[in-house]
């Protein structure tokens, strides 16, 4: 892989997960809902899952996806399900978690299984794996990718988290957080929207 390329990778890769997507609502409105330490197991899960995702596409997997569409309609269906369901749970969040909170924050096994049916983490897997990946040497390449997601994803949906964890002083008052997490339910819940369309 050349300069130019890795370069161009790098900045996917950067724009792809600082922007707005299921994982950074979540993780804004967990950073305001649970803090930034609570918060570090479902950012380590973004992670660990998307990595694997990646993987899983640049072995093979995004060829068997277009090769079996009804397999990709499931997959749309269970994650599209999945996400109203965190967007549910999110809206309907009252309280700013404290150890004692019944609610809890997603833990690195829930945020690394929601990765393979997120739809904006598919669309990137598979558009990363596309551009970037080198037929002539699958393994060094797709390796590549991967490391490099790893590398900048991390710090970027860390920000959205340490955003959230900000917003909990202004989150304090309980009407102020019922409408912050009501608005980041309907905007997670909206991220669908280019999926059905």
């Amino acid at each position: 892989m050349g300069a130019d390329t890795f370069l161009a990778l790098a900045a996917f890769a950067f724009v792809s997960s600082i922007t707005p997507g299921p994982n950074n609502l979540m993780l804004l409105a967990s950073g305001a809902n649970f803090g930034f330490v609570r918060t570090i197991p479902h950012m380590c899960g973004i992670a660990v899952g998307f990595a694997s995702l990646l993987f899983g596409v640049g072995f093979g997997l995004g060829a068997l996806l277009s090769t079996w569409p009804t397999l990709n309609l499931l997959l749309k269906i269970a994650g599209g399900s999945y996400l109203l369901f965190l967007s549910w749970k999110i809206a309907n969040n009252r309280s700013v978690g404290d150890v004692e909170t019944v609610s809890k924050p997603l833990t690195l096994l829930q945020a690394a299984a929601f990765q393979w049916v997120n739809p904006k983490a598919w669309m990137m897997a598979l558009t990363a794996m596309v551009l970037y990946s080198d037929p002539a040497s699958p393994l060094i390449s797709v390796l590549l990718v991967g490391a490099v997601f790893v590398l900048i994803n991390f710090p970027s949906v860390s920000v959205w988290a340490g955003f959230g964890t900000v917003l909990r002083r202004v989150l304090s008052n309980p009407v102020r957080l019922k409408w912050f997490n009501i608005t980041m339910g309907l905007l997670l819940a909206a991220t669908l929207i280019p999926m059905v369309l």
